[in-house]
């Protein structure tokens, strides 16, 4: 995005990709049909140290432009739950769509694939990128390298190590958009692997009401990935099994059918399984009438409030993106330049600037590049 958006204005760009294609993870993103943005993106959908530095670039270049883009090129999408937008063919259409831009021109856009990164120096005016195929030269350099999120795709930590080799503040970086571990008592849970459930999931006042999907090494599905970017080791993590369920609703059950047991009422909402392992925690195995209201009550409680403390999720190996990175301190929210080195830019998942579940990611990657190949 940010060569075609340089290539546009007449600047000679080189792209230097590690892997043997471009786009590899645009290729992968949502089931390979590719989640590219998300039609209600704004700046309280990510996550940074400053709150503030995305507003300028997601401002500029909207979800709306980049979808007027991917209908000018004649692409079929559709829409998803919560404003995700989806190609209805292949992700390769919108890596298509990209290249295509880049060639348009009037400057000139070279992509180069299988050039892994030597080292990179700064002398005068110039920056000197050194590749196992060669050494280029030029007077600006984007960092545009994502994170190490998804290792097994070629992701590093690259961009850190550059950064920090040009004394750039970078913010620990964390797996993000993750499936948490879950060890301890929580192990019963691992029973019943494979079931979901819509639920509201939530971590540290962020709550997201979503799938919550249990797997035979903890948590994961939509609810728990997007709290994931918000959790830390040793927080717990709240669900509310019954979020469509208002106060007193376990009384009322009982009131209309005494004969009734918990677990039959749970199974009315929940999967089975999942109605009978929480009714065995709940220790509640009679029926209704045989059960005072205070017990009910207070199961009712636990139902809307129930905490797991998970052990710790399972890494940069399943996770979607990366939370932290360069410092949005470092860096101009209007050009994506460095402040204290003029010449070098940051883009993408680079920074740290982290997106929800839905698209979001993508969008910052549209909107800082396009921030960046505007200033270049």
């Amino acid at each position: 995005m940010c060569a075609a958006r340089a290539g546009q204005r007449g600047k000679r760009v080189l792209v230097l990709e590690k892997s043997e294609k471009p786009g590899k993870k645009i290729l992968i993103s949502g089931g390979g049909r590719c989640n590219f943005t998300n039609i209600g993106a704004g700046p309280a959908n990510f996550l940074s140290a400053n709150p503030h530095f995305a507003k300028s670039a997601l401002a500029r270049y909207t979800s709306r432009d980049f979808l007027k883009l991917v209908e000018s090129y004649g692409i079929a999408w559709h829409e998803k739950t919560l404003g995700q937008l989806f190609c209805d063919g292949s992700a390769q259409q919108i890596v298509d769509m990209l290249l295509a831009e880049c060639a348009k021109g009037p400057g000139e856009v070279d992509i180069r694939c299988g050039e892994g990164i030597a080292s990179v120096q700064h002398d005068g005016d110039t920056f000197t990128v050194k590749t196992q195929n060669g050494s280029y030269g030029a007077a600006a350099l984007v960092i545009a390298t994502g994170g190490p999120s998804i290792p097994k795709m070629g992701a590093t930590g690259f961009a850190y190590d550059l950064a920090r080799q040009f004394g750039m503040k970078v913010v620990e970086p964390r797996p993000a958009l993750v499936p948490l571990t879950l060890g301890g008592e929580e192990v019963l849970f691992r029973e019943i692997s494979g079931v979901s459930a819509p639920v509201v999931a939530t971590a540290n006042k962020a709550s997201f009401p979503e799938a919550a999907l249990f797997t035979h090494r903890g948590l994961s599905g939509p609810a728990i990935l997007q709290v994931s970017s918000y959790w830390r080791p040793g927080d717990p993590v709240s669900i509310d099994f019954l979020p469509d369920r208002g106060d007193g609703w376990l009384i009322e059950a009982k009131q209309s059918n005494p004969r009734a047991t918990l677990k039959s009422a749970l199974r009315e909402a929940l999967p089975d399984r999942l109605a009978d392992i929480l009714a065995e925690k709940l220790g509640i195995t009679t029926e209704f009438g045989n059960v005072p209201d205070k017990a009910l009550r207070a199961a009712e409680e636990r139902l809307a409030r129930w905490q797991f403390t998970p052990n710790g999720s399972e890494g940069f190996a399943k996770a979607e993106v990366t939370v932290g990175g360069i410092s949005t301190a470092e860096l101009s929210s209007k050009t994506m330049e460095s402040k204290r080195n003029p010449g070098i830019y940051a883009i993408g998942e680079a920074v740290d600037v982290t997106g929800w579940l839905g698209g979001y990611n993508f969008q910052w990657a549209w909107a800082s590049g396009v921030a960046a190949g505007e200033a270049l």
